[in-house]
């Protein structure tokens, strides 16, 4: 019958070749993958200054206590309001409104809440609402 038996006859160092190839060809394939980033979704690392949301703070003006609330979006400081603040407060203190006006339209202009000025009149005000925001602002940076 026409049939021969064939013999193939590889020699070990061939095969020890071939799986150092083999090795080298799989850890090739899988360092460009991990260095193009195929399959790998991209990471931004966002340098937000605040976490967004609504922060109080509470300062207390004779026997009253009023909650200063800020919003903050992830960069900036949306505005400032006053809870809890009734017509006995705005009479007793009726600097208060107008500073925290004065403080809320500064606000998107200035870059840090140090920087904004205030008059000589109304100093003691906003100090203490300077300080009630930088309290809340505290709890949106997370320190």
């Amino acid at each position: 019958m026409g049939t021969q038996t064939k013999i193939v006859v590889i020699k070990a160092k061939e095969i020890i070749y071939a799986g150092i190839f083999l090795i080298l060809g799989i850890i090739c394939i899988v360092l460009c993958i991990h260095m193009l980033g195929i399959g790998k979704q991209e990471k931004v690392k966002t340098t937000s200054k605040y976490v967004p949301g609504v922060y109080s703070s509470t300062i207390s003006l004779g026997e009253n206590t009023l909650n200063v609330a800020v919003t903050v979006d992830s960069d900036t400081i949306s505005g400032v309001s006053i809870e809890n603040l009734d017509e006995t407060v705005t009479t007793m203190y009726p600097l208060l409104e107008p500073a925290l006006n004065e403080i809320n339209n500064q606000i998107s202009v200035v870059d840090s809440i140090d920087d904004i000025t205030y008059s000589s009149e109304n100093q003691y005000t906003y100090i203490i609402l300077h300080q009630a925001i930088k309290n809340a602002l505290k709890q949106a940076t997370g320190n």
